[in-house]
C-alpha cells in the first residue's frame, strides 16, 4: 500500500504546473495559449521572460526531486523510481489543469538529480553545449536524456536507478517526437531571447 501512495503523490506532487501558475500570475493568461502551446520553461521563458521562466524551472525540478524523496520516505529505490515516474506524469498530464502540460525535462532532471547527482550533471552539460552549439533546446534535451541511462550503466548504478533513467529518456523521447519530426525536416525553431517563439521543455 506505501508504494500506491508514494505514485499518487508523485503524481500529484507533478501535476502542480508551476507553468500554468507563474504565467498566469504573471501574464494574467494561460501559457498553453503562447507559442507551442506547451506549459515548460522554454515557452515561459520566451512568453513572460527569465524571471518567471527561473521560478518555473526551479519549481520544476523541486517537484521531481521532492517526489524522489517521498519515495525513499515510503520505501527503497524502488518506490523511489515510481514516485519519479509518476512526477513526470503528472508533470506532462496534469491532474489539475486538463491533462495538458510540459514535455517533463526539468521534472525529470530534478528526478534523476535526487537519485544520481553525478549522471544528472553530465546531462545538464550535454543539453547546454548542445543549446550554445545549435541553438536548438529540443535536440539539448533529446541528447541529455540519451545520456542518462549510457551513464547510469557506465556508473555501475543500482538496477532500479537504471531502469528509471531508460524510462525517464524514453518518457522525454516520445514528449518531444513532434520536435524529432521538425529537427529532421529542418524546421525547429532555434532558441532565440525574445518572446512568443515557441518552447519545448
Amino acid at each position: 500500500m506505501k508504494f500506491v501512495y508514494a505514485v499518487i503523490l508523485g503524481y500529484m506532487i507533478g501535476s502542480i504546473s508551476f507553468g500554468i501558475i507563474v504565467t498566469k500570475l504573471f501574464l494574467k493568461t494561460d501559457i498553453r495559449t503562447y507559442g507551442s502551446g506547451n506549459a515548460g520553461v522554454t515557452n515561459v521563458l520566451r512568453a513572460a521572460g527569465k524571471g518567471p521562466a527561473a521560478i518555473v524551472l526551479v519549481g520544476d525540478i523541486l517537484k521531481g526531486a521532492l517526489s524522489v524523496y517521498i519515495g525513499l520516505y515510503f520505501g527503497d529505490n524502488l518506490y523511489a523510481v515510481a514516485a519519479g515516474l509518476a512526477a513526470m506524469a503528472g508533470h506532462s498530464y496534469p491532474l489539475y489543469f486538463g491533462f495538458k502540460g510540459g514535455k517533463g525535462v526539468a521534472t525529470g532532471c530534478g528526478v534523476i538529480l535526487a537519485l544520481v547527482p553525478d549522471v544528472t550533471i553530465i546531462a545538464a552539460s550535454i543539453f547546454v553545449l548542445t543549446i550554445i552549439i545549435t541553438r536548438y533546446v529540443s535536440l539539448g534535451s533529446l541528447l541529455g536524456a540519451l545520456s542518462v541511462p549510457i551513464d547510469a550503466i557506465l556508473f555501475a548504478k543500482p538496477m532500479p536507478i537504471i531502469i528509471l533513467c531508460f524510462l525517464a529518456a524514453g518518457f522525454v523521447i516520445i514528449r518531444h517526437r513532434t520536435n524529432i519530426i521538425r529537427l529532421y525536416h529542418g524546421n525547429e525553431n532555434k532558441f532565440m531571447w525574445k518572446r512568443d517563439n515557441g518552447g519545448v521543455l
